[in-house]
């Protein structure tokens, strides 16, 4: 049996699919609204078209705004093949989009003769050049000279793999670039999360760019089958195949992920588990010399299942042609893969992706998520679930397996949020102004702080899902999935430190209209809608946040910091864990309960003397107000602090 820890709904608009005169979808069009701008940076969904959006740009580049040459990077080979020759003016675009196969270096081919192919595309008249990243770092590393990207069209695929950091050359290349050249610049991403802590761009750079955003929800929302999306556990002990037939469902298009063979679930030998997977599924009848399809008769239905098996070398080179071919529902059922299936794959008829482990970058689970989240007519649910390694009281990796769980779990969070509707908030001013869950550009809160500069107005409107990752990565805030903690700690302390870590020129007040978004957002996203009908013909429209019922016209901030945003994911945890463990796991926490940082020091001392203004007295470490608790240890802990600085000078 699966918990699914998040469900989200959706209303199968078809607005997302939909063209307009000039043959672009909704995303598409959006980006080219933004065609002239210099550098343009945009952020959405796999299956959103942004490879064609880059095509009609790039033609309006080299047509109407004079640039000379266009530049496609994309992070792997075989994601080349979506910017093939591919035929737009039949649907109403002024061009067709046409790679001279000489300047496609994204089929074999050695680096060397690749790097003189890139000199040579610069110093011709050719207009398109697609190449990995590899060979631009490669050739720009050759050229040396930031001007001979001069009047060039530079677009980056899967711009997440790029990073600010000095080691980062092709990081490094851009930069240049965009200092020393009149180049203009395209990056995309189905995924703004890097999974470390070096960011894409140093923000001077990133306020260069002008931000096409396209959320997942409109995404999934404007598809024409798809109408829900959920995010599941399953939590098993000892080996993880043997959980696997609890989970497993053959009559889906399923891929399974397999744990990296360095991590705690894996027994070390990939082949084997395999084997037993195929094992639990049913009988291998036969593998096909062509394809290399294992034909294997399920032991749950009696088909005869078609399956890929992308974890064994050898013949694995059949199997990807096979894949890369295939058009129809039937021509496969199951794919077994360990590090391949997820970037740039496409199998549109995929509906269940089961994942083995923990995965540490918030990137490959987006990915991996997105290999099922296709529209397509034979699904209307799309399911991830999760195989997670259940902790043991007696077992010595307790907190390793715990710290595990949790990251799962908050990435799974953070899923919830950028899959659901995003929701933009307004201070209420009057019973005039009605909430509808339909409506996500307002939502009318009693009490929030509306944004007054530039600075805090950008960040509610562009960084909202990168500031949601940093707070649910936060090892403080993972820590209180493991306990049912006040509200008040999460949202008044834990939420606005890292916001203020995120942002150290941002002013108290510019921290707690972040804040107060913040927490809103948090609550609401996830939050069940429910209409109820009323006598008088009318209906009620009430929100589940937490364990509360609430009229979404009685919206207030108060009441949203009082509820826990991450509630659910407690009680999933608390659900699957045995008493015993959660009573370690308590122990543990409570030994580094007020364990602060600087930054948390920082933030929370003006608002302990306002607690001593208001109170007119010293917080209290007895009180049963958790908030007042962390307080009190905040004061000793800057007592300490004093008195040591003190001795030192003495």
């Amino acid at each position: 049996m699966v918990e699914n820890l998040v469900d989200v709904k959706y209303h199968a608009t078809g607005k997302s699919t939909n063209t307009n005169e000039m043959g672009m979808r909704e995303m598409q069009s959006r980006a080219f609204e933004k065609r002239a701008s210099k550098y343009l940076l945009v952020k959405a969904p796999p299956a959103s078209g942004k490879s064609r959006a880059l095509m009609f740009i790039a033609l309006d580049k080299l047509i109407n705004q004079g640039l000379s040459k266009v530049i496609v990077a994309v992070p792997e080979r075989s994601i080349g093949s979506s910017f093939k020759d591919t035929d737009l003016s039949k649907y109403g675009f002024f061009a067709d989009w046409h790679v001279e196969p000489k300047n496609n270096l994204t089929t074999a081919g050695g680096e060397t003769s690749k790097t003189n192919a890139v000199i040579n595309f610069l110093n011709s008249d050719d207009k398109v050049l697609v190449l990995t990243h590899a060979t631009l770092r490669l050739a720009y590393e050759k050229i040396h000279d930031d001007h001979a990207f001069d009047n060039v069209f530079l677009a980056i695929d899967e711009f997440h793999h790029v990073s600010a950091d000095d080691n980062s050359v092709l990081g490094s290349a851009l930069r240049n670039i965009m200092r020393n050249s009149s180049a203009h610049i395209m990056a995309m991403t189905g995924s703004y999360f890097r999974g470390d802590s070096a960011p894409i761009l140093e923000p001077a750079d990133e306020a260069l760019f002008d931000k096409v955003t396209y959320s997942y929800y409109e995404q999934l929302d404007g598809y024409q089958y798809l109408k829900s999306f959920g995010i599941g556990y399953h939590f098993y002990q000892g080996q993880y195949y043997n959980a696997v037939a609890e989970v497993l469902d053959t009559t889906k298009k399923t891929i399974i992920h397999i744990p990296n063979v360095n991590s705690s679930e894996s027994t070390k030998d990939k082949y084997s588990e395999v084997d037993r997977i195929l094992d639990i599924i049913g009988d291998v009848d036969y593998q096909d010399e062509t394809t290399g399809l294992l034909y294997v008769n399920d032991k749950a239905t009696g088909r005869t299942l078609k399956i890929a098996d992308l974890v064994t070398e050898n013949g694995r080179e059949r199997v990807q042609e096979f894949l890369r071919k295939m058009e129809d529902v039937d021509d496969l059922d199951i794919i077994i893969a360990l590090g391949m299936a997820k970037e740039g794959f496409d199998w549109p008829f995929a509906e269940y992706a089961l994942t083995v482990g923990y995965r540490g970058s918030l990137t490959e689970i987006v990915q991996i998520i997105g290999r099922v989240t296709r529209d397509s007519s034979n699904k209307t649910h799309a399911q991830f679930t999760n195989l997670l390694q259940q902790p043991a009281a007696a077992d010595d990796e307790v907190t390793y397996t715990v710290n595990n769980m949790l990251k799962a779990i908050t990435a799974s969070l953070l899923m919830e949020q950028v899959l659901a509707p995003d929701f933009k908030f307004k201070a209420k001013k009057s019973n005039e102004q009605k909430n509808s869950s339909t409506n996500t550009a307002e939502l009318f809160v009693k009490g929030l702080k509306e944004p007054e500069t530039k600075r805090v107005k950008d960040i509610l409107e562009a960084d909202m899902t990168e500031l949601k990752e940093a707070i649910l990565t936060d090892a403080a805030v993972q820590q209180t999935l493991k306990m049912d903690i006040d509200p008040a700690v999460i949202n008044k302390s834990l939420i606005p430190k890292v916001i203020m870590t995120q942002y150290p020129d941002l002013n108290n007040d510019e921290i707690e209209t972040v804040r107060q978004h913040m927490v809103a957002s948090l609550n609401l996203s996830g939050g069940e809608f429910e209409k109820v009908e009323q006598p008088d013909g009318g209906s009620v429209e009430f929100i589940k946040m937490g364990k509360k019922f609430i009229n979404i016209d009685d919206l207030d901030i108060n009441m949203i910091d009082s509820i826990n945003p991450f509630q659910n994911a407690y009680e999933v945890i608390s659900r699957e864990i045995d008493a015993p463990t959660l009573k370690l796991i308590q122990r543990t926490i409570d030994a580094n309960k007020y364990d602060f940082d600087e930054q948390e020091l920082i933030y929370l001392y003006p608002k302990i003397k306002e607690f001593i203004y208001d109170n007119q007295r010293q917080p209290d470490k007895n009180s049963n107000d958790e908030l007042e608790q962390r307080y009190a240890f905040v004061l000793i802990k800057l007592r300490e602090m004093a008195a040591r600085k003190a001795n030192t000078h003495e």
